[in-house]
């Protein structure tokens, strides 16, 4: 049977890569409302530094191995990688069970890094690998649809399992779970090598077919205005989602909603991510990718000041709602983005070095955090890690270029 590219064509396939990614997000989203609570509760780390430090340790590892994704499954294929990434994530559920110290839990979450690092990066490359051009932002959409329902979905039950029953052990016994499915449908997974190969070979721009990683790094980083300014929008845009994967549990609680509640308002927040994530990434097929990048980094500022002005569990929740449907508006359109402009044969490459620099976010929005809610306070810390990602915007308004060409 001859290999075509399409959505359509591969319609199993792509289920089989959408239904896994969802998995790839449960794992995250088990620690999400429980742990900086945790933190606090019982290793008593007053220090709001010392309490995110596990956020710090999971950006950067993810981060890393980011940058070498594409290289490694260049070498040894995208669902040899896959594996391992499950592989490497089933040690993340058991030292945090059994850690009798806070560093434990940071190391783990240097695993969880690597386990997200490896899965998300291949199977978004590999829905990419299989999709034409004018169905990227759709493929990342769904991708990321998948991926952020399963951090909603398992921060909610993780929030419940733990008023329910206690911190820990129980609602890691669930990631437990998540890692075995995962490490099943990765090997039942097709890999999507024979797809690359057809579309390097249809690839007409020969010249920018021969880049060393240098060269990509340099024009994904300052050099393109295009992949530059989507890297500067991914990187600011998870600085805000590591602020307030750290403070929203602690500001919330420290104004009196209970664990079940913040578990709500903290899962409403990548549920309206991964929601809205279905419409935009085809939407951007449609309209483009420059006007949803510059509005949804807009919108991202605009719902923490939001959220910092309003009181309630209801505005709070709204707040938390908007805050997702600004991420969504970016997060499947930047990586589209990476996918115009890059040539199939350093795409892999380059999207590596975006999510390098978008998965930093997480670790310096951990590290402002920390270091602003220590000398001033929660609430400030909020709201001036909001002004990052309204820069963003404003610059990709002015310097970025739109990328989709039909």
């Amino acid at each position: 049977m001859k290999t075509q590219i399409g959505i359509k064509e591969n319609i199993l396939l792509f289920s089989l890569l959408v239904a896994m990614n969802f998995f790839v997000g449960s794992m995250v989203g088990i620690e999400r409302t429980i742990l900086p609570i945790i933190g606090e509760d019982e290793f008593g780390l007053a220090s709001t530094s010392a309490a995110l430090s596990f956020i710090v340790s999971f950006g950067f590892s993810k981060a890393i191995i980011n940058y070498f994704a594409g290289e490694i499954a260049d070498r040894f294929g995208r669902k040899k990688v896959l594996i391992a990434g499950w592989v490497i994530g089933l040690f993340v559920p058991v030292l945090i069970i059994f850690a009798h110290a806070w560093w434990v839990i940071v190391v783990a979450n240097v695993l969880l890094g690597l386990n997200q690092g490896l899965t998300w990066s291949m199977a978004v490359n590999m829905k990419i690998d299989i999709s034409k051009a004018t169905q990227r932002g759709t493929a990342v959409g769904m991708n990321e649809f998948a991926g952020y329902s399963g951090v909603a979905i398992m921060a909610a039950v993780s929030g419940y399992v733990a008023s329910t029953y206690a911190l820990r052990p129980e609602p890691f016994f669930i990631g437990i779970a998540v890692v075995i499915i995962g490490i099943i449908l990765s090997i039942f997974i097709r890999d999507t090598q024979e797809f690359l190969d057809i579309q390097v070979k249809n690839n007409t721009t020969v010249e920018e077919d021969e880049l060393s990683s240098k060269q990509v790094f340099n024009l994904t980083t300052f050099k393109d205005r295009n992949l530059s300014s989507a890297s500067l929008s991914g990187l600011t845009t998870n600085l805000k989602d590591g602020m307030a994967w750290g403070l929203f549990p602690l500001y919330f609680t420290t104004v009196g909603l209970t664990v079940s509640e913040v578990g709500i308002i903290v899962a409403a927040y990548p549920a309206a991510w991964g929601v809205f994530q279905l419409v935009t990434g085809i939407w951007s097929d449609k309209i483009g990718r420059k006007v949803l990048i510059t509005n949804g980094m807009l919108l991202q500022a605009a719902s923490l000041w939001f959220i910092l002005l309003v009181d309630g569990f209801f505005l709070w929740l709204i707040g938390a709602i908007l805050l997702g449907v600004g991420t969504a508006m970016v997060y499947p359109t930047l990586q589209a983005a990476i996918g115009d402009v890059a040539a199939p044969s350093w795409r892999a490459s380059s999207m590596g070095v975006y999510r390098f620099w978008r998965d930093s976010g997480y670790a310096f929005g951990a590290i402002l955090a920390g270091v602003f809610t220590d000398f001033i306070s929660v609430s400030w810390a909020i709201g001036l890690v909001a002004i990052l990602p309204f820069l963003a915007g404003v610059l990709s308004q002015v310097r970025m270029k739109e990328t989709l060409v039909k």
